[in-house]
């Protein structure tokens, strides 16, 4: 059955391919984020761990609401790793070493990625698409990102 939620299926069709997007941007940085919690090393290891399952806890939610988010505007969330390559904007490649500050700032840059991407997109979906809830649930999304970029940007300090 049709959404019938005051957005144009066309505006619809639209926010559910972008919100696709910072989907599968979230999949990959839960899943870069487990690496670290999988494969940190040094002597920082148990509270680091800690810290990188903290994260990907904290994204685990991220996905499934954003993924119900889609299905909220009328359309299917992907979820095949097929899918998430294609459409994410982040590399799933890990450039630095397994040590704590190899991975923060690996992870650091990822976030803040993610937030400049939202940043640069949020008030379209009011203005352009007119689906404040999105915008919404994006400026959310963005203050969390935030958040968890400023907690790896204070171990590097």
């Amino acid at each position: 059955m049709d959404a019938n939620i005051g957005i144009k299926p066309e505006h619809r069709a639209a926010v559910a391919a972008s919100l696709s997007k910072i989907l599968a941007d979230e999949f990959v940085l839960s899943l870069k984020t487990r690496r670290a919690h999988w494969n940190i090393e040094g002597i920082d290891f148990h509270a680091k761990h800690l810290f990188f399952e903290g994260q990907y806890n904290e994204l685990d939610e991220v996905i499934d609401t954003l993924a119900e988010r889609i299905r909220a505007v009328g359309h299917y969330a992907p979820a095949t790793l097929r899918e998430y390559l294609k459409l994410t904007h982040l590399s799933e490649e890990i450039r630095e070493k397994n040590d704590s500050a190899g991975f923060i700032k690996e992870l650091l840059r990822d976030h803040e990625s993610i937030i400049v991407h939202i940043r640069e997109n949020v008030d379209g979906y009011v203005t352009a698409f007119r689906d404040a809830g999105s915008s919404d649930f994006l400026t959310n999304l963005l203050e969390m990102h935030e958040k968890m970029a400023w907690m790896l940007r204070a171990h590097l300090a």
